[in-house]
């Protein structure tokens, strides 16, 4: 494997079509990753299609904006349990909606805060979804909160992965600081104004996503989205960074294997 895609969703129905193709075609490319649930059918339906393969792994939680689906989180814990289950999430806070009423905020906080205590009981590391209300950094605020009184409780070992990263720099070191990695996506490839996260991130702590089916790089904007598109998001990084690629794209894999403790390592 030569590529790592931290957050796709190939087990999704956009894929039903042609999935055993592109999973080809992806062990042909040397690309890896984690198919990540949003709920527990996606979740269950993640870990089985992963089951066979050597260079994927799953994740299992409940996104925040299904978080009113929400009974107790012993069917993620069954999920959790299996060695090829890498991950708890795709889980946390989500203040994207103006609408929401305050209660939604609430059992966002009480699934999210259910996903932590579970990532803490089974010693394995959080897939985070936080994304804040428009031109605020209220949701990370929030998660930066919480996360600082698990890492208190959990220790060090207690970590885990900010998928589809977009705050800004001083999110970004609070983060970093726990010793959470911060992964991006295609975004970078038609817009510049993460370039100076970018940057500022270790490149310890970064890694590479997809989030496919969505956000397709340039010049594909708009279709549909697929982990081999992990090859343009960290030819992206090294170029914004000014770093030599192939340096880049081994961190990148290193920080996956350390992260999600695969083993042996997948390169």
């Amino acid at each position: 494997m030569r590529y790592f895609d931290a957050h796709c969703h190939v087990q999704f129905p956009q894929y039903d079509e042609d999935r055993e193709e592109l999973l080809a075609s992806m062990e042909r490319e040397g690309v890896g990753g984690i198919v990540v649930g949003v709920d527990e059918e996606s979740s269950a339906a993640a870990l089985e299609l992963v089951r066979a393969s050597g260079t994927l792994w799953a994740s299992a939680g409940l996104h925040p904006n299904s978080a009113d689906e929400f009974t107790d989180i012993d069917a993620y814990r069954q999920l959790a349990k299996d060695p090829r289950v890498v991950a708890i999430g795709e889980c946390g806070l989500d203040n994207h909606r103006p609408e929401d009423p305050e209660a939604t905020k609430k059992q966002q906080r009480k699934v999210f805060e259910a996903h932590v205590a579970l990532a803490g009981e089974l010693g394995k590391p959080l897939m985070i979804h936080s994304r804040p209300s428009k031109g605020s950094s209220d949701a990370y605020d929030d998660l930066i909160a919480i996360l600082t009184s698990a890492k208190k409780e959990y220790g060090d070992s207690f970590r885990g992965n900010i998928h589809f990263f977009v705050g800004g720099i001083e999110e970004a070191r609070k983060l970093i600081e726990l010793d959470f990695t911060l992964s991006f996506t295609a975004v970078l490839t038609f817009a510049r104004e993460y370039d100076d996260v970018v940057r500022f991130v270790p490149i310890t702590h970064i890694l590479s996503e997809t989030d496919s089916p969505y956000v397709a790089p340039a010049p594909n904007r708009g279709r549909r989205n697929d982990p081999r598109a992990v090859i343009q998001i960290v030819e992206a990084i090294a170029g914004i960074r000014n770093e030599d690629l192939e340096k880049v794209r081994v961190d990148i894999l290193q920080n996956a294997q350390r992260l999600f403790n695969l083993s042996p390592a997948p390169f």
